[in-house]
Protein backbone atom coordinates (compact mmCIF):
# COMPACT_ATOMS: atom_id res chain seq x y z
CA UNK A 1 0.00 0.00 0.00
CA UNK A 2 1.74 3.29 -0.98
CA UNK A 3 0.80 6.91 0.89
CA UNK A 4 0.35 10.07 -0.74
CA UNK A 5 0.27 13.30 0.92
CA UNK A 6 -1.18 15.65 -0.75
CA UNK A 7 -3.24 18.98 -0.28
CA UNK A 8 -7.01 20.14 -0.47
CA UNK A 9 -8.12 22.42 1.94
CA UNK A 10 -6.16 21.88 4.80
CA UNK A 11 -6.81 18.07 3.76
CA UNK A 12 -5.02 14.87 3.22
CA UNK A 13 -4.99 12.54 0.54
CA UNK A 14 -4.13 8.83 1.08
CA UNK A 15 -3.73 7.30 -2.00
CA UNK A 16 -4.78 3.46 -1.07
CA UNK A 17 -3.82 1.37 -4.46
CA UNK A 18 -3.88 3.22 -7.38
CA UNK A 19 -7.73 4.65 -7.99
CA UNK A 20 -9.36 4.39 -3.89
CA UNK A 21 -8.94 8.24 -2.25
CA UNK A 22 -9.72 8.70 1.30
CA UNK A 23 -9.34 11.89 2.41
CA UNK A 24 -8.30 12.75 5.47
CA UNK A 25 -7.83 15.57 7.72
CA UNK A 26 -3.96 15.88 8.59
CA UNK A 27 -4.32 16.05 12.31
CA UNK A 28 -5.83 12.34 11.97
CA UNK A 29 -3.28 10.65 9.61
CA UNK A 30 -0.49 8.77 11.07
CA UNK A 31 2.46 10.58 10.17
CA UNK A 32 5.56 8.21 9.57
CA UNK A 33 8.21 7.94 6.56
CA UNK A 34 11.13 5.45 5.48
CA UNK A 35 14.11 7.01 6.51
CA UNK A 36 18.11 6.29 6.75
CA UNK A 37 18.95 5.67 9.99
CA UNK A 38 21.89 5.42 11.86
CA UNK A 39 22.02 3.76 14.86
CA UNK A 40 25.40 3.93 15.68
CA UNK A 41 28.88 3.85 14.01
CA UNK A 42 28.14 2.01 11.10
CA UNK A 43 24.99 0.82 11.65
CA UNK A 44 22.82 1.99 9.03
CA UNK A 45 19.07 1.05 7.31
CA UNK A 46 16.31 2.03 5.76
CA UNK A 47 13.60 2.21 8.78
CA UNK A 48 10.31 3.62 9.47
CA UNK A 49 10.03 6.71 11.64
CA UNK A 50 7.44 8.57 13.38
CA UNK A 51 6.93 12.60 11.63
CA UNK A 52 5.72 15.48 13.58
CA UNK A 53 2.62 17.16 12.71
CA UNK A 54 3.10 19.94 10.59
CA UNK A 55 2.39 23.37 12.38
CA UNK A 56 1.50 26.78 11.11
CA UNK A 57 4.34 27.60 7.97
CA UNK A 58 5.40 24.16 7.57
CA UNK A 59 6.04 22.12 4.04
CA UNK A 60 5.83 18.10 3.93
CA UNK A 61 8.31 17.80 1.23
CA UNK A 62 8.07 14.42 -1.10
CA UNK A 63 12.01 13.43 -1.57
CA UNK A 64 12.66 12.71 -4.57
CA UNK A 65 17.05 12.25 -4.45
CA UNK A 66 19.11 12.84 -1.60
CA UNK A 67 22.92 13.70 -1.90
CA UNK A 68 25.87 11.62 0.68
CA UNK A 69 27.95 14.62 2.13
CA UNK A 70 31.50 12.61 2.16
CA UNK A 71 32.58 15.10 4.49
CA UNK A 72 29.89 15.25 7.53
CA UNK A 73 28.20 12.45 6.80
CA UNK A 74 31.48 10.47 6.75
CA UNK A 75 31.85 11.65 10.24
CA UNK A 76 28.26 10.70 11.66
CA UNK A 77 28.83 7.14 9.74
CA UNK A 78 31.66 6.29 11.24
CA UNK A 79 31.20 7.30 14.64
CA UNK A 80 34.35 9.70 14.82
CA UNK A 81 31.76 13.17 14.60
CA UNK A 82 33.38 15.75 17.59
CA UNK A 83 30.52 16.71 20.14
CA UNK A 84 27.83 18.87 18.11
CA UNK A 85 24.76 20.33 19.25
CA UNK A 86 21.67 17.36 18.23
CA UNK A 87 24.31 14.84 18.16
CA UNK A 88 23.34 11.51 18.96
CA UNK A 89 21.86 8.32 18.01
CA UNK A 90 19.59 7.21 16.20
CA UNK A 91 19.53 10.07 13.55
CA UNK A 92 18.87 10.95 10.24
CA UNK A 93 21.55 11.86 8.19
CA UNK A 94 21.70 14.44 4.88
CA UNK A 95 21.08 17.73 4.09
CA UNK A 96 21.06 17.46 0.16
CA UNK A 97 17.64 16.76 -1.01
CA UNK A 98 14.85 18.01 -3.69
CA UNK A 99 11.62 16.72 -3.99
CA UNK A 100 7.84 18.28 -4.43
CA UNK A 101 6.23 19.81 -2.49
CA UNK A 102 2.59 17.40 -0.92
CA UNK A 103 1.37 19.53 1.33
CA UNK A 104 1.05 23.24 3.05
CA UNK A 105 0.09 24.64 6.07
CA UNK A 106 -1.47 28.11 6.66
CA UNK A 107 1.36 30.67 6.11
CA UNK A 108 3.52 28.97 4.08
CA UNK A 109 4.94 30.62 0.61
CA UNK A 110 4.63 27.62 -1.10
CA UNK A 111 2.23 25.22 -2.79
CA UNK A 112 1.72 21.62 -3.64
CA UNK A 113 3.56 20.81 -6.55
CA UNK A 114 6.09 23.41 -6.35
CA UNK A 115 9.95 21.57 -6.69
CA UNK A 116 12.29 22.49 -3.78
CA UNK A 117 15.71 22.57 -2.43
CA UNK A 118 15.58 20.96 1.34
CA UNK A 119 18.61 21.31 3.85
CA UNK A 120 17.27 18.68 6.11
CA UNK A 121 14.46 18.42 9.11
CA UNK A 122 14.21 18.13 12.63
CA UNK A 123 10.74 17.00 11.82
CA UNK A 124 11.16 13.45 13.21
CA UNK A 125 9.93 11.50 16.43
CA UNK A 126 11.73 8.65 16.34
CA UNK A 127 15.10 9.89 16.01
CA UNK A 128 17.11 13.43 15.66
CA UNK A 129 17.22 14.91 12.39
CA UNK A 130 21.07 15.60 12.25
CA UNK A 131 20.75 16.94 9.55
CA UNK A 132 17.84 15.25 8.73
CA UNK A 133 17.61 15.09 4.88
CA UNK A 134 17.39 11.38 3.66
CA UNK A 135 13.88 10.78 4.05
CA UNK A 136 10.90 9.81 1.24
CA UNK A 137 8.81 12.50 3.34
CA UNK A 138 10.12 15.38 5.48
CA UNK A 139 8.24 18.10 7.19
CA UNK A 140 10.03 21.40 7.57
CA UNK A 141 9.40 24.95 8.00
CA UNK A 142 8.72 26.50 4.47
CA UNK A 143 11.33 29.09 5.39
CA UNK A 144 14.17 26.50 5.41
CA UNK A 145 13.45 25.74 1.37
CA UNK A 146 14.14 27.06 -1.55
CA UNK A 147 11.86 27.06 -4.90
CA UNK A 148 14.29 25.80 -7.93
CA UNK A 149 13.46 24.53 -11.57
CA UNK A 150 12.33 21.44 -11.40
CA UNK A 151 14.35 20.20 -14.81
CA UNK A 152 17.14 20.36 -12.34
CA UNK A 153 16.19 16.99 -10.81
CA UNK A 154 18.95 15.26 -8.70
CA UNK A 155 21.30 18.15 -9.22
CA UNK A 156 19.21 20.40 -7.20
CA UNK A 157 20.67 18.09 -4.24
CA UNK A 158 23.99 20.16 -5.16
CA UNK A 159 22.67 23.84 -4.10
CA UNK A 160 23.74 22.44 -0.39
CA UNK A 161 27.82 22.37 -1.96
CA UNK A 162 27.15 25.13 -4.08
CA UNK A 163 25.68 27.25 -1.14
CA UNK A 164 28.51 26.26 0.92
CA UNK A 165 31.57 27.24 -1.68
CA UNK A 166 29.89 30.35 -2.46
CA UNK A 167 29.36 31.31 1.69
CA UNK A 168 33.34 30.22 2.13
CA UNK A 169 34.11 33.06 -0.82
CA UNK A 170 31.48 35.60 -0.05
CA UNK A 171 33.29 36.24 3.36
CA UNK A 172 34.02 39.75 4.96
CA UNK A 173 37.12 40.59 2.91
CA UNK A 174 36.51 38.69 -0.46
CA UNK A 175 39.18 37.08 -1.66
CA UNK A 176 38.51 34.74 -4.90
CA UNK A 177 40.63 31.26 -4.55
CA UNK A 178 43.98 30.98 -6.39
CA UNK A 179 44.89 27.33 -4.77
CA UNK A 180 42.18 24.95 -4.06
CA UNK A 181 42.82 21.84 -1.87
CA UNK A 182 41.05 19.28 -3.14
CA UNK A 183 38.52 18.09 -5.95
CA UNK A 184 35.68 16.77 -4.62
CA UNK A 185 32.27 18.89 -5.45
CA UNK A 186 33.43 21.22 -2.59
CA UNK A 187 36.59 21.66 -4.23
CA UNK A 188 34.93 22.09 -7.88
CA UNK A 189 31.96 24.08 -6.68
CA UNK A 190 35.09 26.61 -5.79
CA UNK A 191 36.81 26.55 -8.95
CA UNK A 192 33.65 27.03 -11.12
CA UNK A 193 32.43 29.67 -9.19
CA UNK A 194 35.76 31.44 -8.88
CA UNK A 195 35.43 31.57 -12.88
CA UNK A 196 32.06 32.60 -12.52
CA UNK A 197 32.89 35.58 -10.66
CA UNK A 198 35.79 36.70 -12.96
CA UNK A 199 38.89 35.22 -11.39
CA UNK A 200 41.58 34.09 -12.57
CA UNK A 201 41.58 30.36 -12.71
CA UNK A 202 42.43 28.53 -9.72
CA UNK A 203 44.82 25.90 -9.12
CA UNK A 204 43.27 22.73 -7.08
CA UNK A 205 45.56 19.93 -5.26
CA UNK A 206 44.10 16.47 -5.49
CA UNK A 207 46.74 13.71 -4.44
CA UNK A 208 44.35 11.45 -5.57
CA UNK A 209 44.60 10.00 -8.95
CA UNK A 210 40.99 9.47 -9.73
CA UNK A 211 39.56 12.80 -8.64
CA UNK A 212 42.18 15.03 -10.94
CA UNK A 213 39.64 14.67 -14.06
CA UNK A 214 36.37 16.67 -14.84
CA UNK A 215 38.10 20.54 -14.39
CA UNK A 216 36.62 22.79 -16.75
CA UNK A 217 38.90 25.94 -17.36
CA UNK A 218 41.47 25.58 -14.73
CA UNK A 219 44.43 22.99 -13.67
CA UNK A 220 44.03 20.16 -10.82
CA UNK A 221 47.51 18.77 -10.20
CA UNK A 222 49.52 16.51 -7.44
CA UNK A 223 50.68 19.51 -4.71
CA UNK A 224 54.29 17.18 -5.11
CA UNK A 225 54.63 19.30 -8.62
CA UNK A 226 53.54 22.25 -7.64
CA UNK A 227 56.29 25.01 -6.55
CA UNK A 228 54.79 27.99 -5.80
CA UNK A 229 54.85 29.72 -2.73
CA UNK A 230 53.05 32.73 -3.26
CA UNK A 231 49.46 32.40 -3.03
CA UNK A 232 47.33 34.86 -1.36
CA UNK A 233 43.84 33.14 -1.04
CA UNK A 234 44.09 29.18 0.26
CA UNK A 235 40.97 27.28 0.10
CA UNK A 236 40.58 23.91 2.17
CA UNK A 237 37.68 21.97 0.64
CA UNK A 238 39.25 18.32 1.72
CA UNK A 239 38.74 18.20 5.30
CA UNK A 240 42.56 17.73 6.44
CA UNK A 241 43.64 18.62 9.48
CA UNK A 242 47.13 18.13 9.35
CA UNK A 243 48.34 19.97 6.15
CA UNK A 244 47.89 23.47 7.79
CA UNK A 245 52.08 23.94 7.93
CA UNK A 246 51.94 22.98 4.09
CA UNK A 247 49.90 25.43 3.17
CA UNK A 248 50.39 28.40 5.68
CA UNK A 249 54.28 27.60 3.70
CA UNK A 250 52.96 28.23 0.41
CA UNK A 251 51.27 31.47 1.35
CA UNK A 252 52.44 34.53 0.31
CA UNK A 253 52.84 37.49 3.63
CA UNK A 254 49.14 38.35 4.05
CA UNK A 255 47.51 35.14 2.82
CA UNK A 256 44.33 33.83 3.82
CA UNK A 257 43.74 30.58 4.14
CA UNK A 258 39.82 29.77 4.31
CA UNK A 259 39.21 26.42 6.46
CA UNK A 260 36.02 25.18 4.25
CA UNK A 261 35.67 21.82 5.38
CA UNK A 262 34.19 20.48 8.38
CA UNK A 263 37.45 19.30 11.36
CA UNK A 264 37.14 16.28 13.27
CA UNK A 265 40.38 16.92 14.84
CA UNK A 266 42.02 19.86 16.59
CA UNK A 267 43.37 22.17 14.19
CA UNK A 268 47.54 22.90 15.05
CA UNK A 269 49.79 25.03 13.25
CA UNK A 270 53.44 26.23 13.84
CA UNK A 271 53.36 30.00 14.93
CA UNK A 272 56.65 30.90 13.67
CA UNK A 273 55.84 30.72 10.00
CA UNK A 274 52.63 32.07 10.40
CA UNK A 275 53.76 35.13 11.93
CA UNK A 276 56.81 36.19 9.58
CA UNK A 277 53.82 35.73 7.10
CA UNK A 278 50.84 37.31 9.06
CA UNK A 279 48.81 35.09 7.76
CA UNK A 280 44.97 35.10 8.38
CA UNK A 281 42.65 31.71 8.92
CA UNK A 282 39.28 31.91 8.24
CA UNK A 283 36.37 29.77 9.23
CA UNK A 284 33.59 29.07 6.71
CA UNK A 285 30.30 27.68 8.75
CA UNK A 286 26.96 26.76 7.10
CA UNK A 287 25.79 28.92 4.53
CA UNK A 288 22.60 31.16 4.56
CA UNK A 289 19.33 31.43 2.77
CA UNK A 290 21.28 34.83 0.81
CA UNK A 291 23.70 31.80 -0.20
CA UNK A 292 20.87 29.55 -2.07
CA UNK A 293 19.29 32.46 -3.80
CA UNK A 294 22.69 33.94 -4.97
CA UNK A 295 23.14 29.96 -5.95
CA UNK A 296 20.10 29.24 -7.69
CA UNK A 297 20.21 33.04 -9.83
CA UNK A 298 23.49 31.72 -10.94
CA UNK A 299 22.43 28.47 -12.15
CA UNK A 300 19.27 29.95 -13.61
CA UNK A 301 21.61 32.48 -15.85
CA UNK A 302 23.33 29.97 -16.76
CA UNK A 303 26.74 31.76 -15.12
CA UNK A 304 26.92 28.01 -12.39
CA UNK A 305 26.87 24.66 -14.07
CA UNK A 306 25.73 21.93 -11.66
CA UNK A 307 26.49 18.77 -14.25
CA UNK A 308 28.85 16.49 -14.44
CA UNK A 309 29.41 16.29 -10.64
CA UNK A 310 27.05 13.28 -9.74
CA UNK A 311 29.11 10.33 -10.49
CA UNK A 312 27.07 7.27 -8.40
CA UNK A 313 23.63 6.60 -7.99
CA UNK A 314 21.37 3.92 -5.65
CA UNK A 315 17.94 3.43 -4.92
CA UNK A 316 17.69 4.51 -1.27
CA UNK A 317 16.50 0.78 -0.84
CA UNK A 318 20.13 0.00 -0.94
CA UNK A 319 21.61 2.78 1.70
CA UNK A 320 23.72 0.59 2.89
CA UNK A 321 25.74 -0.23 0.53
CA UNK A 322 25.49 3.48 -1.24
CA UNK A 323 27.09 4.74 1.71
CA UNK A 324 29.90 2.43 1.97
CA UNK A 325 30.67 3.03 -1.35
CA UNK A 326 30.41 6.76 -0.81
CA UNK A 327 32.99 6.61 1.70
CA UNK A 328 35.29 4.28 0.71
CA UNK A 329 35.78 4.58 -2.98
CA UNK A 330 37.93 7.16 -4.55
CA UNK A 331 36.21 7.77 -7.55
CA UNK A 332 32.76 8.42 -6.05
CA UNK A 333 32.73 12.12 -6.14
CA UNK A 334 28.80 12.33 -5.47
CA UNK A 335 26.79 9.45 -4.59
CA UNK A 336 22.58 10.59 -4.94
CA UNK A 337 20.22 8.18 -3.39
CA UNK A 338 16.98 7.89 -5.83
CA UNK A 339 13.72 7.53 -3.60
CA UNK A 340 11.20 7.47 -6.03
CA UNK A 341 10.04 3.37 -5.76
CA UNK A 342 10.60 3.94 -1.89
CA UNK A 343 6.68 3.74 -0.60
Amino acid sequence: MSKKIDTCDCQVKVTLGCDSLTQLNVRDFKMETSAVLLEGAKQLSIQSVGLKEPTDGDVVVQVSHSGISTGTENLLWSGTMPPFPGMGYPLVPGYEAVGEVIHAEKGAALSPGDYVFVPGSNGFKDALGLFGGSARLLVTPCDRTIKIDRNLGEQGALFALAATARHAIAGMEVRLPDLIIGHGVLGRMLARLTLAAGGEPPTVWEIDEARRDGAVGYEVVHPDIDNRNNYRAIFDASGRSDLLDQWIQRGQKGAEIVLAGFYSERINFAFPPAFMKEIKIRIAAEWSQSDLIAVRALVESGALSLGGLITHRSSAEEADLAYRTAFETADCIKMMLDWSNIK
